[in-house]
């Protein structure tokens, strides 16, 4: 098993984390709070996503979920919208397109797993396939 560090929450107390100590580096970027899942975070965000189609990857830590649209033409501009966001976001998905078909894979690879950064683009994700 990997090295891991304890973190507790900065402000608020409350829940606490382990973390992989691969995922430490970001630390200096973002605040475990900002960045993290507690438990009770990834338990939520995973049953709601679950039920808009999402599945955990069995294989890795992480989300998935393929989308079928009318035409090629449809499903470009939904990978465009996705990808301006994750741009902003500076979050890629892993993706992949036939035709009107697209999969898309989401972990935050710094550290791999999920993270808020997932659940926050696949929230992202849904909206834009609908619009």
């Amino acid at each position: 098993m990997g090295s891991f560090l304890f973190l507790s929450r900065l402000r608020g107390g409350g829940s606490r984390a382990l973390i992989p100590v691969s995922c430490s580096r970001v630390l200096s970027k973002m605040t475990s709070e900002a960045y993290f899942l507690t438990p009770e975070e990834r338990t939520q965000g995973l049953q709601e996503l679950q039920a808009l189609g999402w599945t955990e990857v069995g294989t890795k830590d992480a989300i998935y979920k393929e989308y079928k649209f009318k035409s090629f033409n449809q499903a470009f501009g939904f990978m465009t919208r996705v990808a301006l966001q994750a741009e902003k976001m500076n979050h890629h998905p892993e993706w992949f397109n036939v035709y009107n078909k697209v999969q898309i894979t989401l972990t935050t690879h710094d550290c791999g797993r999920l993270t808020k950064k997932d659940l926050k683009l696949a929230q992202f994700i849904e909206k834009a396939a609908t619009s």
